[in-house]
């Protein structure tokens, strides 16, 4: 397939990487020579360096007509929208532009950038703030993934002592009718497919697959009965993230958002619903002002500010000051292995959340909701099985499924059921499908 990208900032550079890694044709374009050299530089791609005042000309030197994926990823939203209205007039296949304003992202207004040619919008700070709301909801939960409007949840969990499960051989205790199962262990700095002979330990980073109805008895089971249920969220920067974040605050929660800039917080103050959110005009990194507006009283804490070192260690101060849930916005990728190392609960990185929807057009077979976890360098995909296709023709044991993913579950009539050996798969099933150290193309062809 070949991909342009245009725009080689932090979201490019990580789309670059990624689809260079799976031997796509890339040509990434940008007019800040020193980033294009620094991609090359362990990217297998071509790079043209281009100003704005030459869009055409670097767009047919890209070869943007025999483009099957144009990605827009630019700091400009004006530009990046109008570059894909131009790149699938000169003939790419799919385009996708990524925005900063949230009135684009209204349906009505989707549809009309569609009929103008642009496939697919994206908007980063959205994506991030879902995620952060998905992490509120379960405090006791590093992450959690719904399929299908919940039917089937997996679910990213440290284990402790205390953990109902701990140094038990799997066979032994997982039976084709469990009502969860593990498809993911990170230990140390191994990802582990699990067999039967494996057990978890102390420590051990989990993904689990279960059931809507048995996510309750989950937190019992993993020792984490004491974590109390979030009702008031701390949130240090005020930026676009911060604003989708107390906007879409579920229903008994409430948040203080801690912002430096007096402007801004004035900004904040007609952005968001200040009956069930305060702005306040203070740095949310000293202890001091978090103590004075009650942190202690806090059961969620969350940094979004622009500084990856400031929100790892906000987060480490608000644990220190007693917050059970800690959930950190982390876009220097370099960091995130460190985040994890130093027990911070949630990630959120916004270019891996937006290469995973971008990655999701690169594919032929019905596939959505692509996500990447960084913590274990895996993907999670839902696959719709068509008739006739490889995955439907045999019991899930006589399959010969690649060692390196592992089927987790899948959704039938809108209901949630995990897999096990004798699981027939058919037509029409939504199957959620777990892949480690290898293209998840490579699962696709199961599936069509």
């Amino acid at each position: 397939m070949k991909v342009i990208i245009v725009g080689a900032g932090a979201i490019g550079a990580h789309l670059a990487d990624l689809f260079s890694k799976i031997k796509q044709d890339i040509v990434i374009i940008d007019d800040d020579e020193t980033k294009l050299e620094r991609i090359q530089a362990v990217c297998d791609l071509m790079t043209i360096h281009s100003s704005s005042n030459t869009p055409i000309k670097s767009l047919k030197d890209a070869g943007v007509k025999h483009a099957d994926l144009f990605i827009a990823v630019t700091r400009d939203e004006n530009l990046n929208l109008s570059l894909c209205v131009l790149a699938k007039s000169m003939g790419a296949r799919q385009t996708v532009a990524k925005v900063e304003n949230v009135e684009f992202t209204d349906p009505l207004i989707v549809e009309s950038f569609k009929a103008a040619g642009i496939s697919s919008i994206i908007y980063p700070d959205n994506l991030a703030a879902t995620d952060i709301i998905h992490g509120l909801q379960l405090t006791w939960a590093r992450q959690q993934w719904e399929v299908h409007n919940g039917a089937l949840t997996l679910l990213g969990i440290k284990v402790r002592q205390g953990c109902e499960i701990l140094n038990q051989p799997f066979k032994d205790i997982f039976k084709p009718d469990s009502p969860y199962h593990v498809v993911a262990i990170k230990r140390g700095t191994t990802t582990i497919i699990p067999s039967g002979d494996d057990m978890l330990i102390d420590g051990d980073y989990v993904y689990f697959m279960t059931t809507r109805k048995f996510v309750p008895s989950m937190k019992q089971i993993m020792g984490k009965s004491h974590y109390p249920d979030v009702k008031n969220v701390i949130i240090v920067g005020g930026g676009r993230t911060a604003v989708r974040v107390a906007n879409m605050l579920p229903d008994g929660m409430n948040a203080k958002i801690f912002e430096s800039d007096a402007h801004r917080c004035e900004e904040l103050i007609d952005l968001v619903d200040t009956s069930r959110v305060m702005v306040i005009n203070a740095d949310g990194r000293s202890v001091a002002n978090l103590l004075e507006e009650n942190i202690k009283g806090a059961q969620a804490f969350v940094a979004l500010t622009g500084n990856a070192e400031a929100n790892i260690l906000a987060c480490l101060t608000a644990k220190e000051l007693g917050v059970r849930k800690t959930i950190a916005m982390i876009e220097n990728m370099d960091y995130v292995g460190i985040a994890g190392n130093v027990d911070i609960g949630t990630i959120i990185n916004k270019q891996a959340l937006t290469a995973s929807h971008i990655y999701q057009l690169l594919l032929h077979g019905d596939v959505r909701n692509i996500r990447n976890l960084m913590t274990v360098n895996a993907d999670v995909a839902e696959f719709t099985a068509r008739p006739g296709s490889r995955i439907t023709r045999k019991k899930v044991r006589d399959l010969d499924f690649p060692r390196e993913a592992e089927l987790g579950g899948l959704v039938r009539d809108g209901i949630g059921m995990l897999v096990n050996g004798n699981t027939l798969i058919q037509s029409g099933d939504i199957v959620v499908v777990f892949c480690h150290g290898t293209d998840i193309r490579r699962i696709e062809k199961y599936f069509i």
